[in-house]
């Protein structure tokens, strides 16, 4: 991560820009992909020298007027101009992640007592912090269901796992980026992102696009290598006692294949649950006393 995470955003985005797409005539050779800094400048009412300054990092102390100006200037949608909000903003006054992997005993019980309802605990950088049995079975076709980003990339798994691949690439991207504009020092969304880097050219052409998305309600599809086919509906919920925590949920219409599949995960559960059980009391019994020869 190069530069500043400021600069990084506005370059990005600047570059995603074509003239037409502002209104800007496209006359003359472009020798760089994009919009130019002084169109942006031009656009946003500021100096070119000014918006150099803003783009390099020289400038640190860029006033809200100024910041929501460039947004303006680059079409950004909401969440990307809260995401330069917090970027342009003193380190000082940025929300960090405290980093918590521990989750409330109370939200475990919630999870359990939804057996046909898939639910799981994301933190910041997208690692699954808790999960209940039939989430686990809808898992377990994976290496390690670990890290959300990580089973998309990194997982072959995962190619089969999110029908809509690209789809959840871009997603998985989009959000980490957002946890990194509220913490660009987090330590585990950099050891993510690293890891992502350097195990997936696809990842590092996504994460220098600097698209930012957080979770949203929307339906998506899942093939489990023993169920089949899941079209499902997902929410995701900020979890109060603890900020940088979201509880997952995905759901099915009642009376489809997916609901009968998601009974079917729940068998799969308990019997993984049984067969743990069986294993456990069937070890033999351990002893301290040496043994006679």
């Amino acid at each position: 991560m190069s530069g500043t995470p400021l600069g990084e955003f506005l370059r990005a985005r600047r570059q995603a820009l074509k003239p037409q797409d502002v209104g800007l005539p496209d006359v003359g050779h472009r020798r760089v992909a994009g919009l130019r800094r002084e169109e942006v400048a031009l656009l946003a009412g500021v100096s070119n020298d000014y918006y150099i300054r803003l783009e390099q990092g020289r400038e640190t102390n860029p006033s809200p007027q100024v910041i929501d100006a460039v947004a303006r200037a680059l079409k950004l949608e909401d969440e990307a101009a809260g995401h330069l909000r917090r970027l342009a903003a003193p380190a000082a006054v940025r929300r960090t992640s405290p980093g918590r992997t521990h989750v409330s005993p109370q939200l475990l019980r919630l999870m359990e007592s939804w057996p046909d309802t898939p639910a799981f605990v994301l933190g910041p950088a997208l690692d699954i912090l808790a999960c209940n049995r039939v989430a686990t079975a809808l898992h377990s076709g994976f290496e390690r269901a670990d890290n959300l980003a990580r089973m998309v990339f990194l997982d072959p798994a995962g190619r089969e796992f999110y029908q809509d691949w690209e789809r959840a690439a871009h997603s998985c991207v989009a959000e980490l980026r957002a946890a990194y504009g509220f913490d660009p020092e987090s330590t585990r969304v950099t050891e993510v992102v690293e890891e992502l880097s350097s195990g997936s050219e696809e990842f590092s052409a996504l994460w220098a696009c600097h698209e930012v998305k957080g979770k949203k309600q929307e339906g998506k599809t899942l093939r489990h290598p023993q169920v089949g086919v899941l079209e499902i509906q997902f929410s995701a919920f900020t979890v109060n006692s603890a900020p940088d925590q979201q509880l997952v949920v995905y759901q099915a219409e009642p009376a489809t294949p997916t609901a009968e599949a998601f009974a079917l995960l729940r068998s799969l559960a308990e019997e993984s649950v049984d067969t743990a059980g069986i294993a456990e009391h069937s070890e033999p019994a351990r002893t301290d006393r040496p043994s006679r020869l």
